[in-house]
């Protein structure tokens, strides 16, 4: 049996046909938001694809600072600043229920291992 080569292992070719300009827009307060502007492989702008918003923010937790991400339903800016506080809302609901459900993991699994006997003990 062969094993892979180090070029087997990652593709870092790029693919020319998916490619965005990536802007930042920020109030330096709680939002920002990254617009990526498809563009051809030339640089030029390609008009035949949508404009993608994705709204970055963070919160303070006692652990430190919790990034929270969603990418907002829109077409334009103005509609990006929009969508910006309900997609950051849902979107920390999101990061609350999977929080909550690891914690019933955790609290499971705890109760699974208290339950074994060890003989001699």
């Amino acid at each position: 049996m062969t094993t892979p080569s180090q070029d087997d292992l990652f593709d870092f070719s790029i693919d020319t046909t998916n490619l965005y300009r990536e802007e930042s827009i920020t109030d330096l307060k709680a939002a920002s938001i990254r617009r990526l502007v498809p563009i051809l492989a030339d640089g030029s702008d390609d008009a035949g694809r949508s404009q993608i918003f994705i709204g970055h923010t963070q919160l303070m937790s006692p652990e430190g600072p919790l990034p929270i991400q969603a990418r907002l339903k829109a077409e334009s800016l103005a509609e990006a600043y929009e969508e910006f506080p309900g997609a950051m809302r849902r979107a920390l609901e999101e990061v609350i229920r999977q929080v909550e459900q690891m914690r019933q993991q955790q609290q499971a699994q705890a109760r699974d291992q208290s339950r074994i006997i060890v003989p001699g003990r």
